[in-house]
């Protein structure tokens, strides 16, 4: 077992690290599964791993906006998208920020 799933992180939230480390070397990468407070909305399913906040700082956002920071993590994530998670909250800093 990965060592995020043994400290209570599921398949889906140990997915998304791997691609954000592997993509954006982050200094920092925090992955909250915030499913059960969406619980009774759209796009929860039983389980969890459908809604999550997304903290990272990195390096690879330096000098980009906002709406770029946010393009280049949805489009790296879009099989997760695709396959279960239903919303993102995402906190997308550059390094000097």
């Amino acid at each position: 077992m990965p060592d995020n799933e043994a400290q209570g992180e599921g398949p889906m939230a140990t997915r998304m690290r791997a691609k954000l480390t592997e993509a954006f070397s982050p200094v920092d990468l925090r992955i909250v599964d915030d499913s059960e407070g969406h619980r009774g909305h759209g796009g929860y399913r039983e389980g969890g791993e459908t809604h999550f906040v997304v903290h990272v700082r990195s390096g690879s956002f330096d000098g980009k906006g906002r709406v770029e920071r946010q393009r280049m993590v949805m489009r790296l994530l879009k099989e997760e998208l695709e396959e279960r998670v239903h919303a993102l909250s995402l906190d997308l800093k550059g390094t000097g920020e």
